[in-house]
């Protein structure tokens, strides 16, 4: 950015696209399971904001004065028009594609349903929700799915969780205790599914603002030298930590089926074939 908005003392360029800069932050950030900060130039999510009067007033005036760079040349939208429930499947391919997100039909598909789930909780769904969705992973092929979950948390514990899990297409359940509605969660997790990995990283951030906002949750676990990450988002935070901690332990599970002799880069066993 710096080489395309200063041309004029650094007269070099480059191919590179810079709309798509923002999109690939945000997948290095789902990758890393590190959000990006608030603050961060470019491509922070308040890089374009103006809060203080000062700003604003010099902003309506001329926009020069303090954005050298436009938002729209690093693939950030202009505007954040929300979607709600009545929203149809045309107007979320509109958005996405405004976002960066060229989708074919089955992903669209994908991502509606999740979406039309969204809204019926939230009064609206900002850009923040439908890029959170995107990056969501719908567990159609996992070992382990998330089928139901109830906690009991408060000031008076213990705090515990009641939990279903899918495990290669049996459902089977059980019941924890732990500090804590997350704690517990994860423990009702490790009785369920045999694993000794452990917990590296556990980081929430709200997605957008508000009492019904998305709650983004970064899982990092590591096995044997082998490290997974996994992120989910959902309006019940303890749900998305499930999630996140069930979407690490898959790919963790993947990884050491792979790790295993006869095994060959298709996924299929050399003795099988």
């Amino acid at each position: 950015m710096a080489l395309k908005i200063r041309a004029d003392i650094m007269p070099y360029t480059t191919r590179i696209d810079t709309t798509k800069i923002m999109n690939i932050s945000r997948r290095v950030a789902t990758v890393s399971g590190f959000a990006v900060q608030f603050n961060k130039a470019i491509v922070g999510k308040n890089a374009f904001a103006h809060e203080s009067g000062i700003h604003q007033d010099g902003m309506l005036k001329n926009k020069d004065t303090f954005e050298i760079m436009r938002p729209e040349s690093v693939g950030l939208a202009g505007t954040s028009l929300p979607l709600g429930k009545h929203s149809g499947r045309a107007a979320l391919r509109a958005k996405l594609a405004e976002l960066g997100f060229d989708m074919a039909d089955n992903q669209l598909k994908d991502v509606f349903v999740r979406f039309k789930e969204l809204a019926d909780r939230k009064k609206e769904v900002y850009d923040d929700d439908l890029i959170a969705l995107v990056h969501q992973n719908d567990g159609q092929e996992d070992r382990v799915r998330l089928k139901s979950l109830r906690v009991v948390c408060g000031t008076e514990g213990p705090q515990s969780a009641e939990m279903a899990l899918e495990v290669d297409g049996v459902v089977v359940e059980t019941s924890a205790t732990g500090d804590g509605p997350v704690d517990a969660t994860f423990n009702a997790v490790k009785a369920l599914v045999d694993h000794s990995a452990r917990l590296q990283l556990y980081q929430v951030s709200a997605v957008t603002e508000g009492t019904d906002a998305q709650a983004t949750v970064s899982v990092r676990m590591e096995e044997d030298g082998r490290i997974a990450t996994g992120q989910s988002a959902d309006t019940d935070t303890v749900v998305a930590s499930a999630k996140a901690y069930i979407n690490a332990l898959n790919r963790l599970m993947v990884r050491r089926e792979q790790s295993q002799p006869g095994y060959d880069t298709k996924g299929v066993s050399y003795k099988d074939t």
